[in-house]
This record gives structure tokens, C-alpha cells and sequence, in this order.
């Protein structure tokens, strides 16, 4: 739902109604997972989506239905392969969606909307059941009876057992960094990429002039200092989701950033190189002290093997490789593999049939 943030916010402050509808439960396999909303308002206008274009017919008039009613309102699109396919949804599976208004005067949702749209963390239940059917729930303890991980400010979505009922509770994780060392062409090329896969790039050179807003429009951050002493200071910014990307090709800061990277609490650190770079490297890093464990977890040289070269390319076999680390991925082709597309949850949640039967895409920043 937080993905419509800015665009709700909108809507609601220009005085317009807005009907929103959510996936609340998903069998086997569907385009979108838990959560997954999309905005219909009074003036017919469709934001978002809950399934790529299959079943959107359907919810845009069950959202006119709530609109006309002002009532919250639950259906269920496909049953089996045949019906499934029969109404729109190509994947084979089921959706289940609740339907309900997004109100202007409703406190729950108007921080909420704000903090998502600030990129802060968020976490608000939805009641799915009984009289509070529709309505935001802001209660301390959803985040922890959903199980999710407030420390590593993971962004999941699940149905949990409420007082009164089923509550799906709908979290957002501020963006994932990308700390990117370095200011040359390969650096402008995964800062635009990594921006529009949804991370928070932060741009860090020693040289100011190759730092600049003119050739990294996408960076949330622009640093020109060295990159070890940059790192030093991010001690409490970073987490498991935070990736650091070495691009510097100077062994003299390269080394010291390697090393102070390998030394924080982050998911992912690389070094760009050819292979006779990364073996001196290696070799400097561990006459610098870096152990060998802390080696095992470089990746470099960085990237999948994705047979590019173009800057562009580079970068798109750069981050390939951080999503595919930070999934515990085999980088495959799907196409060589079996069983759902979509991995389902680690923790299905026993309070809801639904639940448990999800598929679930990697939830994404913002989800």
C-alpha cells in the first residue's frame, strides 16, 4: 500500500474520495503478493496496481461499490487453474482483496501516509473482519505479533489474529542503501540503476569535482572525502540491508575502505577489479589485518556474469548480484528451475488459512 503514498496524499488534500483495494491473500501464485493495493477515486481515476492489468476490471468496480456504499467490501478473483485464467490472473492463482475508503480525517492513515511518503519506517495493521472491517489499526503491538524485525527494518507483510479478527499488518522499511565509492562513469551508471530499483545511493570520491548533483541527479547523498573515513562515520546509518560497492580503482583507498567496510554490520561488500586487481588487493587487505573470513565475504570481482561491458551493463550485473546475495538466490535462469516462481514466506502465519497458502514475491522497497 505505502507504494501509493505520495499519490494518496494527493488525492485526499485535493478533497477527492479514494477507495483503496488490498491483497489480503494469495494461493499459489499471483503477479503481486500481500499488501499490494491500488487507489480508485470518486472521480474514476485508477493509481496503481494488484495484479499487472488481470484483474484490475474487477476491483475498479468493487471500489466504485465501496465509494457508493461506504462500506469496506472483500471478494476473491480466480479458484482454480481454469477460473483463475478465466478471470485474468495468467499466473494460475488467487487473490484474495479487501476494498474500503481511504478517509482524509483518519489520523491512522494521514501519519501514516506521511511518515511512508517521508521514507520512515511504518507499520499500521488493517482490520479484516467484524465491524472494524477496512479500518487502520495504529497499535504498538502489531509490528511485534506479525513478527517482524524492527532492527533490521524489514519491510513484510502479514495476516495476524486481532482482538476482533484477522489484521493484516502492512509495513515500510525506509530504502535499502547503496553506498557507492568512487565517482567514475561505472559509478554514474549503477547509481541511476540502483536509484530505480528502489535504493538510497549515497555517491562518496575524494575528488569534490567528480562528486556533483550534475552527474548523480538519482544520489539521495553526494560525500567528497575519503571513502574509509566516510564509512568510519556510518557506524549507526547502516544495516544488513545496506550495500557498499568499492569503485575507486586506487589501491590507496580502496585497501582502507575494504577494510572498514568489511568491519560494519552491512548485508553486502564489493570491489570492482579485474582478476590480477583482486588477487593484489586480496593480498594488501590481508597485510592490513583483514582476516580471512572477513575476505570470504567480498565479492569481487563484483557483478554476475551477465557477459556486458558497457558501464550500464556493468551496473546491471552489479546490483543483480546484491539482490541475488541479499535473497540467498542462485542467480539462475528460471526457467531452469521448478516449484513456484515466487518463494513463499519463511514464517507463514498459523492465525490465517491464507496466509499460509502465500507465495510470495521478495517483498521490495516500499512494498
Amino acid at each position: 500500500m505505502w507504494e501509493l503514498a505520495d499519490r494518496l496524499r494527493d488525492r485526499l488534500e485535493a478533497g477527492r474520495r479514494v477507495a483503496v483495494v488490498t491483497i489480503t491473500g494469495v494461493a499459489r501464485s499471483a503477479p503481486r503478493g500481500l499488501g499490494a493495493s491500488m487507489a480508485v477515486t470518486d472521480e474514476g481515476e485508477v493509481i496503481g496496481s494488484i495484479s499487472g492489468g488481470c484483474v484490475e476490471g474487477d476491483a475498479v468496480v468493487l471500489a466504485h461499490s465501496v465509494l457508493a456504499t461506504g462500506t469496506a467490501a472483500t471478494a476473491r478473483f480466480g479458484f482454480d487453474d481454469a477460473t483463475a485464467h478465466a478471470a485474468g490472473l495468467a499466473c494460475g492463482g488467487q487473490i484474495d482483496v479487501i476494498a474500503y475508503e481511504a478517509r482524509r480525517d483518519d489520523p491512522v492513515l494521514t501519519r501514516a501516509l506521511a511518515d511512508a511518503a517521508a521514507d520512515r519506517a511504518v507499520t499500521v495493521g488493517l482490520a479484516l473482519e467484524g465491524p472494524d472491517a477496512g479500518r487502520l489499526i495504529d497499535d504498538p503491538d502489531t509490528a511485534t505479533a506479525a513478527g517482524l524485525d524492527a532492527a533490521a527494518l524489514l519491510a513484510e507483510t502479514r495476516v495476524i489474529a486481532g482482538a476482533s479478527g484477522s489484521v493484516l499488518a502492512l509495513s515500510h522499511a525506509p530504502r535499502p542503501r547503496l553506498i557507492v565509492l568512487g565517482a567514475g562513469d561505472h559509478a554514474a551508471a549503477l547509481c541511476r540503476v540502483a536509484s530505480a530499483a528502489g535504493f538510497a545511493v549515497t555517491v562518496c570520491d575524494v575528488w569534490p569535482t567528480l562528486v556533483t548533483r550534475e552527474r548523480f541527479p538519482e544520489a539521495v547523498e553526494l560525500a567528497a572525502e575519503e571513502p574509509a573515513a566516510y564509512l568510519e562515520a556510518q557506524a549507526g546509518r547502516v544495516d544488513a540491508r545496506t550495500a557498499v560497492c568499492v569503485l575507486t580503482h586506487d589501491t590507496r583507498l580502496d585497501v582502507p575502505a575494504i577494510r572498514t567496510a568489511l568491519r560494519l554490520p552491512v548485508g553486502f561488500v564489493g570491489a570492482l577489479g579485474a582478476r590480477a586487481t583482486v588477487a593484489r588487493r586480496a593480498a594488501l587487505l590481508r597485510e592490513a589485518g583483514v582476516s580471512e573470513a572477513d575476505l570470504a565475504r567480498l565479492h569481487s570481482p563484483l557483478g554476475l556474469d551477465l557477459g556486458g561491458a558497457a558501464p550500464e551493463e556493468v551496473a546491471i550485473a552489479v546490483l543483480a548480484e546484491i539482490v541475488q546475495t541479499r535473497h540467498g538466490a542462485t542467480g539462475r535462469p528460471l526457467r531452469e528451475a521448478s516449484g513456484p516462481l515466487h518463494r513463499p514466506h519463511a514464517r507463514a502465519d498459523e492465525a490465517s488459512p491464507a496466509a499460509a497458502s502465500c507465495a510470495l514475491p521478495v517483498p521490495a522497497p516500499g512494498a
